[in-house]
């Protein structure tokens, strides 16, 4: 069961993270334009369709190339950690977007990044437990039981 809710949580984000890229790219677009901190140093427009082609790319590999979930959930991971300023600079400079038009929300949503991280991680089966005889395994050792 855990491989599939793995497995589960790994389509599921991929799915999203293409939609979300697909929403940078066109009907949301100025929504995310104003989650640009005002202190970054790269155009707006392009920074929300760098970071579109960047979801997409991450969310499709995701769900297309399952040999590589451990190198996509880390990348997703990190990705998430790379995009958490900008979270942080919608709450401390009021920006309002996508509802979020209180401190309070804002507030609430800095706590849901830490879950994405968590999210890309155990998807990309970094967040496993091991068993014995895991490690020698990956090592491409064989083992008997």
């Amino acid at each position: 069961m855990p491989a599939a809710a793995r497995t589960a949580a790994r389509l599921l984000l991929g799915a999203v993270m293409v939609g979300a890229g697909v929403l940078h790219l066109t009907t949301q677009r100025e929504e995310f334009r104003a989650q640009v901190p005002a202190w970054f140093p790269v155009d707006e427009d392009l920074t929300v369709l760098g970071s579109g082609v960047v979801e997409i790319a991450l969310g499709a590999s995701f769900l297309a190339l399952p040999r590589k979930r451990r190198l996509v959930g880390g990348l997703l991971a990190a990705f998430f950690v790379v995009i958490f300023p900008g979270n942080v600079a919608q709450y401390l400079e009021g920006t309002d977007a996508f509802g979020l038009d209180t401190d309070r929300k804002r507030l609430v949503r800095l706590f849901f990044q830490p879950l994405l991280v968590l999210w890309a991680l155990y998807g990309g089966g970094w967040l496993r437990r091991r068993r014995p005889g895991d490690v020698s395994r990956r090592a491409g050792a064989s083992t008997t039981r």
